[in-house]
């Protein structure tokens, strides 16, 4: 199903349930975040970002928003179908030209903003903050317990603990509540 603008597009995504909603930014009637906000408020399905609209603002505020993907355009055809893939499979996507930002950003340090550490970081292992700094250079599963020479099984079982302490819903809120709290400073 297609929607012209967000407020359409909230209402088709509820009546048609789609595993995924692929969703552009600039709409009218009602802009692709605030449909992706809503959409996810509702548990809806997972969204993927698609958009021309290559700034920070966008990929922070798609982030914020509860966008389990993010992808330009532009994007070679087999990349937005990995990132399809991905988001429907529950990970998330972030297009490879926007990852260096990203990743930058996260090893910023004093990003909290003069605000003192969130009490829920205090509650995260050693080993989960390792695992919480892997998640954050986008690396997968398989990845990180072959990096940290543990189980993927046991590599879940600390990505569900984190997004439990945290209350993060999935892995770009995980990253984004690190960030703000600037806990992730180094590479």
């Amino acid at each position: 199903a297609e929607a012209p603008n967000g407020e359409l597009g909230v209402h088709v995504t509820a009546a048609h349930s789609p595993d995924v909603v692929m969703m552009d930014v600039r709409m009218p009637a009602m802009d692709g975040l605030e449909a992706t906000r809503r959409i996810r408020a509702a548990e809806g399905p997972p969204v993927l970002i698609l958009t021309t609209f290559d700034d920070d603002e966008v990929l922070w505020g798609a982030v914020e928003a509860g966008a389990a993907g993010f992808v330009l355009k532009d994007a070679p055809a087999d990349e937005l179908l990995d990132a399809v893939h991905a988001v429907a499979r529950g990970g998330s996507w972030l297009d490879q030209r926007v990852m260096p930002r990203v990743l930058a950003a996260l090893r910023r340090p004093g990003t909290a903003g003069g605000r003192s550490r969130p009490a829920a970081f205090d509650r995260l292992s050693d080993r989960e903050l390792e695992v919480l700094v892997l998640v954050a250079k986008a690396m997968s599963n398989p990845e990180i317990a072959d990096a940290l020479h543990l189980s993927e099984r046991t590599v879940k079982g600390h990505i569900g603990s984190i997004f439990s302490k945290l209350g993060a819903r999935d892995r770009a809120a995980a990253i984004v509540a690190a960030y703000d709290a600037g806990v992730i400073t180094s590479p």
